[in-house]
């Protein structure tokens, strides 16, 4: 009986390793932020499309997850001969959206005010986050975009694979789905790499993102 009852247990935790492995999305590549990339004079502009626009996002804790969209409040990006050769976006921080819980209950309300207070992204003194592009690389079949991220007065520079679609007036840019430590930008709320004794009330470092992106001449 112990024997089985021990067989079970590992095998759950191989399972739960194994599905937690798979589940988590890479973290980008962060180091300090870097030179901005300038406008070439031949390059066109596309505007960004904020309401085809958004960034999808997921945080982790031991008791399940919570995701929801953040918007863009505009942006732009500069092609070259079909390639990313600048671009910057700004964040609107105050248009955090929950949906895992339905936005009638008002636990939906509750969690959108604790992200935007000052325990999380402090929405009021800090409205707006910015992305600029800081260079665009291929490696191994894959294109990888790099810009300075700046959010609650801590810029770092992130790089993440991305694929882009221009056809006509239209440019499209999604990115992989991946991930960043919220801390390297002063979100430090329930964070057991900052706090002691916090138990199975951390919250993890880690925040998925996935950037849809839309944009015309």
């Amino acid at each position: 009986m112990k024997k089985n009852l021990l067989s079970i247990l590992c095998i759950s935790i191989l399972t739960l390793s194994v599905f937690s492995c798979k589940d988590k999305a890479k973290e980008a590549v962060t180091s300090e932020a870097e030179a901005v990339t300038m406008v070439e004079a031949a390059a066109i502009e596309y505007t960004v499309n904020t309401d085809a626009s958004s960034i999808a996002w997921k945080g982790f804790k031991p008791t399940g997850e919570h995701f929801g969209t953040i918007s863009l409040k505009n942006g732009s990006i500069n092609l070259k001969d079909g390639k990313i050769t600048a671009g910057n976006f700004i964040i609107d921080m105050g248009s955090i959206v929950v949906d895992d819980i339905p936005a009638e209950e008002k636990s939906n309300a509750k969690l959108v005010g604790h992200l935007s207070n000052s325990d999380f992204f402090d929405v009021e003194k800090f409205p707006t986050a910015t992305f600029e592009i800081t260079g665009v690389t291929e490696n191994d079949g894959k294109t990888l975009l790099s810009g300075n991220l700046t959010l609650k007065e801590a810029t770092n520079n992130v790089t993440f694979p991305i694929s882009v679609i221009n056809e006509g007036d239209t440019v499209t840019l999604e990115s992989e789905t991946f991930t960043i430590d919220r801390t390297k930008w002063n979100v430090q709320y329930g964070s057991k790499s900052i706090f002691d004794n916090l138990g199975d009330k951390f919250i993890n470092d880690d925040i998925e993102l996935k950037v849809s992106l839309k944009a015309t001449k």
